[in-house]
C-alpha cells in the first residue's frame, strides 16, 4: 500500500524507529522531516511510502522513483541520502493537536499503530516526535527490559540462581 507521507527514522536503544508523517499537501511534512534530519534522524522517504507488514511489524520504504530524494521548498527536490527502509512505530498526523490527547492507535495494513496529531512547523515538533519514541521505549518493551533486569539481580550472598 503507497500512503502520502514521509518517514524518517532514529536509531534509538539499539533499533531503528520510524516515524510516519502524514498530512495534506502543503501540511509541512518535507519540512518537518527535513528539520528531524537536522536533529540526527535518517530520511527514509519523501512524499510516498510504500509500507507492508512482516513477523507482526509495520514497515515502510521509499517508491524506486523517489528514492533519495526530499522536497524544499523554496529549492526544489534535493538528494539525501536514505535508509532502504525502516520499520514504523509511530505515526504522526500533521494538524491541530490537543493539550492533553488520550492515546490514539490507527491500523495500517492490519497493524494498530500508536498516533500523534502535531503542528509541523512549531519549533518544538522534532523534540516532542523524539520524546514520543522515547516515550514508546519506555512503555512496552522498556517495561519487558526493565522486568528482565529485575528477575537476573543478584541474590543476597552472591547466588545468582
Amino acid at each position: 500500500m503507497i500512503l502520502h507521507a514521509g518517514l524518517v527514522s532514529t536509531y534509538l536503544d539499539g533499533f531503528w524507529r520510524g516515524v510516519l508523517i502524514e498530512g495534506a499537501s502543503g501540511a509541512g511534512k518535507s519540512d518537518l522531516a527535513l528539520r528531524m534530519l537536522d536533529q540526527g534522524f535518517r530520511l527514509v522517504a519523501d512524499d510516498r511510502v510504500l509500507i507492508w507488514a512482516s513477523g507482526g511489524a509495520l514497515y515502510g520504504r521509499a517508491p524506486q522513483t523517489l528514492a533519495n530524494l526530499i522536497e524544499v521548498r523554496g529549492l526544489g527536490i534535493c538528494s539525501e541520502q536514505a535508509l532502504p527502509f525502516s520499520r514504523i512505530v509511530l505515526a504522526a498526523r500533521c494538524g491541530p493537536a490537543e493539550r492533553l490527547p488520550d492515546r490514539a492507535h490507527d491500523d495500517y495494513v492490519g497493524l494498530s499503530i500508536p498516533v500523534v496529531s502535531i503542528h509541523p512547523l512549531e519549533a518544538s515538533a522534532p523534540a516532542k516526535l523524539r520524546r514520543a519514541l522515547q516515550h514508546l521505549g519506555r512503555s512496552a518493551e522498556g517495561a519487558y527490559l526493565g522486568d528482565l533486569a529485575a528477575d537476573v539481580s543478584p541474590r543476597p550472598g552472591g547466588d545468582s540462581r
